[in-house]
């Protein structure tokens, strides 16, 4: 897993793809569970972090409506079988 620094976050979180936002979060999440960084770094990580949790979350509910409005009255909730 890559490490991210506060330094290298360049790209709007708006225009990140989930996939793009879910392995920048899972860097800060590294970098802040694995090093000592001064606390204004860890504190715009954080932050940096709670901006793409926000983006994830927004297109996960975009591609379920999506699924939703193609699949029509078919879509059936998951149920995890019990073994």
């Amino acid at each position: 897993m890559a490490k991210t620094s506060a330094k290298k976050l360049e790209k709007p979180v708006e225009e990140l793809s989930y996939e793009e936002a879910l392995t920048e979060l899972e860097g800060i999440v590294g970098t802040l569970e694995d090093e000592q960084n001064p606390l204004e770094e860890s504190m715009k990580l954080f932050e940096r972090g709670q901006a793409l949790v926000a983006r994830c979350s927004v297109l996960l509910e975009a591609a379920q409506l999506k699924v939703q409005k193609l699949a029509g009255e078919s879509v059936v909730a998951f149920e995890e079988e019990s073994e």
